[in-house]
């Protein structure tokens, strides 16, 4: 007997295409600019702060060390709400081509939540595609997520990062 797994629209839009398969969550995007220059606004800790999070939020950049077993944290702040704080570990680096890390993040009540998360950037005529996977484990553990209003926030995050790279 074959298992096979189903494709799962999340919540795509015209920018960003959102999937799960199995217990991987998909997030895809294509941004017009070159691959080297994504990656870096991925990478280089002075660019995280002016794209990373949802639009009226800050992010501060504790530590990020850009290096299998290298690690990173970053806090978020909004005004509306306690600072959300993220954070994890390298697991492996091969530029600009790919990273995967672990993803974590602290919910009250429940402790750290989260998991390892593969990202790639394939560039074709000078545009990249970077597509984002969280192996959460099982379709349960991703519609628990998708209810903290994962989606909304990625595309926000996602869209700061276009209007970054236009600048760089």
């Amino acid at each position: 007997m074959t298992m096979t797994t189903t494709r799962i629209d999340r919540g795509s839009t015209p920018s960003t295409t959102i999937y799960s398969d199995g217990g991987d969550l998909f997030f895809e995007r294509t941004f017009d600019a070159p691959r080297d220059l994504v990656w870096r606004a991925f990478t280089d800790p002075e660019l995280i702060p002016r794209w990373w999070g949802r639009h009226g939020t800050t992010t501060k950049v504790v530590e990020m060390d850009v290096r299998p077993g290298g690690r990173w944290r970053y806090v978020n702040s909004a005004a509306d709400r306690d600072d959300v704080v993220f954070f994890g570990e390298y697991l492996s680096v091969d530029p600009p081509a790919e990273y995967r890390w672990t993803f974590m993040f602290e919910v009250d009540g429940a402790g750290p939540q989260g998991g390892p998360e593969t990202y790639r950037f394939v560039e074709a005529a000078g545009r990249t595609t970077v597509t984002a996977v969280g192996h959460m484990g099982t379709p349960e553990i991703i519609d628990s997520a998708l209810a903290t209003g994962m989606v909304a926030g990625a595309i926000e995050t996602w869209d700061r990062l276009e209007a970054l790279l236009t600048e760089l």
